[in-house]
């Protein structure tokens, strides 16, 4: 299973951590898939189909914080190419900023309005948090707030059952997923979680303004790879 890790969608060249793809970059990489006869879904849809044995083709596309040029930029260009995706998103910081990212330029986050507009053209939206938090210092009671609290947040905000989470920064530990199984989320995505890989701790692959036709060709090989290393079934992509 191949998952693909974005973030913010937009021209933005002072980036110290290379989590922003220009839009015509996002366009070229979702031609670029397109053409190795791949399609872009969200993780809901990419798991269902693995449920059915009809994940032949699929690839997961996530948007992580929910900048509101996912809105803006992605959303679009999702439509054009037949795609769909999971954004993730934090509820307790509604037309805030990323201020958990000292280094980096200020970005819009999005506001309840745009939220449900992702989710009503066909979006999945999922948990991030409450806040952007790194869960594995987190006391008993924040974790419940930024597990439990921020799906029960989300599902009111958008008025349906919020299915999937996505650690801030990447950080996981055994406490913190048996803390998002115990909240109800059917899956969580991590990025290389090591020996907690499961469906609470998805591994997914970073997606950044350099990866050309070529580095992505790479980058789905070495995935590949590494999957019939684990022993995972042999199932495209």
């Amino acid at each position: 299973m191949w998952v693909a890790m974005y973030h913010s969608v937009d021209d933005c060249a002072d980036d110290p951590y290379e989590i922003t793809v220009p839009a015509e970059r996002l366009a070229a990489q979702l031609r670029w898939l397109r053409r190795q006869g791949l399609r872009g879904v969200s993780m809901t849809r990419l798991l269902d189909a693995r449920a059915r044995g009809e994940g032949r083709g699929l690839v997961g596309l996530t948007f992580d914080d929910g900048y509101t040029d996912f809105v803006d930029h992605a959303l679009p260009l999702l439509h054009q190419y037949g795609f769909d995706a999971t954004v993730f998103v934090l509820p307790g910081r509604l037309a805030g900023e990323n201020v958990w990212d000292p280094l980096g330029p200020r970005k819009q986050l999005l506001d309840a309005d745009g939220i449900r507009r992702a989710a009503a053209e066909g979006m999945e939206v999922a948990s991030h948090g409450l806040t952007h938090v790194d869960l594995t210092l987190a006391d008993d009671r924040v974790l419940r707030q930024e597990t439990s609290g921020s799906r029960e947040a989300l599902a009111e905000l958008v008025g349906r059952e919020v299915e999937g989470f996505c650690y801030p920064y990447g950080t996981v530990d055994a406490r913190v997923v048996d803390a998002v199984r115990d909240a109800g989320y059917r899956y969580a995505c991590a990025i290389s979680p090591g020996p907690l890989t499961g469906i609470h701790a998805l591994p997914r692959v970073h997606i950044g303004r350099r990866d050309t036709a070529l580095r992505l060709h790479l980058k789905l090989r070495l995935n590949r790879f590494r999957r019939r290393a684990a022993g995972e079934p042999a199932v495209a992509p």
